[in-house]
């Protein structure tokens, strides 16, 4: 199995996509319990939401799940939300906050995952985002998530529809914040915030240099916006999706828009 797939394209955006991967190697799938074996926290059908959406985009996808290694965590371990409820670099609970493992994985068998797996992924982030920038003088990094609207576990309430994190500002320019927020609000019937629970990931946080010409936000989508149930068996709904799609692709041209105009100032 190819840990990770690239779609290769010409524009200035690169769309990650660290969460929508299903394999797991048969040596670590008997490990799991049988509810780790449902696999239940990817982010169902991201990549074929977003497919197409943006002529021209890149993007990169792991094809590995999250319970083998997450991709959007700190490769050291340290944790994302110090003050609440998350999981970690290879998850020792699901986002219910029940145990995954009949026999979990060490300390050294976490770092082989972080080496085959995680470290595959962003290699090939970064030289995506590496050639984008030298095209065009920038690059934008969109990563494309997903979590069922209500998970108590790990929030309170029902969760917005739309979920823009840029670390509280910090990972792309005041401008491509404010274009991506503003064509949300324009989304009639779908809820949207900028910040709140979910800020943006290590990829987030980690690729996003508005300084050095590197601009990261990430898209945390309820997933009831798409699917059918968000349960088992996580159905794709074509008439659900169809209309969020019209909505995410002017979020994308958007980004292209005001990618161009950073390049302007650069």
């Amino acid at each position: 199995m190819n840990p990770v797939n690239v779609q290769r394209g010409d524009g200035p955006v690169v769309l990650g996509v660290p969460h929508s991967g299903t394999y797991v190697p048969a040596d670590v799938f008997d490990r799991l319990t049988p509810l780790g074996q449902s696999l239940a926290d990817a982010d169902w059908h991201v990549d074929r939401l977003y497919d197409g959406l943006l002529p021209g985009g890149t993007m990169v996808k792991a094809n590995f799940h999250r319970y083998v290694v997450d991709a959007n965590r700190d490769p050291s371990g340290a944790s994302l939300y110090p003050d609440q409820n998350t999981t970690g670099l290879v998850p020792m609970t699901d986002f219910d906050g029940h145990a995954l493992w009949c026999d979990p994985p060490d300390e050294e068998e976490i770092e082989s995952r972080r080496i085959s797996w995680h470290a595959t992924y962003h290699a090939a982030l970064r030289a995506e985002l590496a050639r984008v920038k030298a095209k065009h003088g920038v690059a934008v990094l969109y990563d494309c998530h997903s979590i069922r609207s209500q998970a108590p576990y790990l929030f309170e309430g029902t969760l917005p529809d739309f979920n823009i994190g840029t670390n509280n500002g910090a990972t792309c320019d005041p401008a491509l914040e404010r274009a991506v927020s503003e064509a949300c609000q324009q989304a009639r019937d779908y809820s949207m915030i900028v910040n709140g629970r979910f800020r943006g990931g290590w990829t987030t946080r980690e690729y996003g240099r508005p300084s050095t010409g590197v601009h990261a936000i990430q898209m945390e989508l309820a997933q009831s916006t798409y699917l059918r149930t968000e349960a088992l068996p996580f159905e794709y709904d074509e008439v659900k999706a169809g209309r969020v799609r019209i909505h995410l692709a002017v979020v994308l041209e958007t980004i292209e828009r005001a990618a161009c105009q950073l390049r302007g100032r650069s």
